[in-house]
């Protein structure tokens, strides 16, 4: 799931540290933000956005922070407003929704356990690159 690749020069303590800052605005979003899917894009959207013209160790990391929320937004945004239903009496809690939300869960821990794992490495000037997010980074973000 995670690759510890060397990356092409040695980062300055500066990039880590941006690079690793990268990884903890999607976690201090979850944290504020927890209910709404919404603020954790948001938030490392904007980090993205002012860090766009970054060194490419930065950027990269950005970009890889960005992708893995964009695709983690999808999921919780499904179970949130499916959840809002099942409250509002709209949606029946079922068997599919309980194994939904357990999925949801899950798959949220792994992230967040990655994230957090992730943001250290970085720090320490290690390139770690995610199994799925990587390859689209690699195709954002070009050298």
């Amino acid at each position: 799931m995670i690759h510890h690749l060397p990356f092409s020069y040695r980062p300055l303590d500066h990039e880590c540290d941006k690079a690793t800052n990268s990884y903890l605005m999607s976690v201090i979003a979850v944290i504020a933000g927890l209910p709404f899917p919404i603020v954790n894009l948001i938030a490392t959207f904007f980090f993205y956005y002012a860090h766009r013209n970054s060194t490419y160790f930065v950027r990269w990391h950005c970009t890889q922070a960005l992708v893995s929320q964009f695709l983690l937004f999808f999921f919780n945004s499904y179970s949130f407003w499916w959840t809002i239903g099942v409250v509002l009496g709209k949606a029946e809690l079922s068997n599919l929704y309980i194994s939904y939300m357990l999925t949801i869960i899950i798959v949220n821990t792994i992230e967040f356990i990655t994230t957090i794992y992730t943001a250290i490495q970085v720090r320490k000037g290690h390139h770690i690159e995610w199994w799925l997010c990587a390859p689209i980074s690699h195709l954002i973000c070009k050298v």
